[in-house]
């Protein structure tokens, strides 16, 4: 962010450059950081059922938006490809979220859910995350058709994603508010997140992690501990305390 002055219609000059509001991150060579947006105020996390979605993935990406302070929302893309069977299934899989963070079906190829994504992203600073092969460039072409997008295929033999972004990319929305398009956002890393704080990157685990007998509880298996109580009854998804006590365990390899 920077503050400018203008000197004429096309012209202006820099007066100070400000602080960022938001900074995300990710692991680079040599273990530093790097940055992949700034100033953000939500991340799309987009999944479809082609390639199929990886939860352990968008929950590595919700705990992420979560210790930044990040609005996440969570995008079902291709719609347009799910059979009624599937419909069943990734009802299944989403409920634990409904709660949670808002969800958006929509379809890129038939327009569908494209007005509600359309007003998710007006007047805001938003960046797509996702598995290659997902839709997000096809998303862009739909939402910003004057611009020049590459749109990859999946691969015939792996059913994945080719990258086709290769240099971050700021859009302009007419309608007010703008994408960011950064190449390599597939895995954000937890490196900065000690693994004490990971369950705070868990917002249905917050009002029962108060209560734990131990104020270092990691909620799993800890003398005392009420988010696994919360688990088994009922009261937390225990899909997703799964795939917590694994990015728990993984942390130190993620990072």
């Amino acid at each position: 962010r920077v503050m400018w002055q203008p000197t004429g219609p096309d012209h202006g000059i820099f007066l100070e450059v400000l602080p960022r509001r938001t900074l995300l991150t990710r692991p680079g060579r040599g273990g530093k950081l790097r940055p992949v947006a700034a100033n953000l105020d939500q991340v799309l996390i987009v999944i479809a059922p082609e390639p199929p979605y990886d939860l352990l993935l968008v929950d590595q990406y919700l705990v992420v938006c979560e210790h930044h302070h990040l609005q996440p929302v969570i995008l079902l893309n291709k719609t347009d490809l799910v059979t009624p069977t599937e419909w069943s299934r990734i009802e299944a899989d989403l409920a634990p979220y409904r709660n949670l963070y808002p969800l958006l079906s929509v379809s890129a190829k038939t327009g569908e859910g494209m007005e509600a994504l359309h007003a998710i992203l007006k007047g805001k600073t938003s960046m797509f995350a996702g598995q290659s092969g997902v839709g997000k460039s096809s998303l862009l072409k739909t939402l910003i058709p004057d611009k020049e997008i590459r749109i990859g295929a999946l691969s015939s033999s792996t059913r994945r994603g080719r990258h086709t972004t290769t240099s971050a990319m700021l859009f302009h929305l007419k309608e007010g508010g703008d994408i960011i398009d950064t190449p390599g956002v597939s895995v954000f890393g937890l490196a900065n997140i000690d693994p004490h704080r990971l369950a705070d990157g868990y917002k249905e685990f917050r009002p029962f992690a108060e209560q734990c007998r131990f104020n270092d509880c990691r909620h799993a298996g800890d003398l005392g501990c009420r988010v696994k109580q919360a688990v088994d009854e009922g009261k937390i998804s225990a899909a997703r305390y799964r795939r917590y006590l694994k990015l728990l365990q993984k942390l130190p390899e993620i990072s």
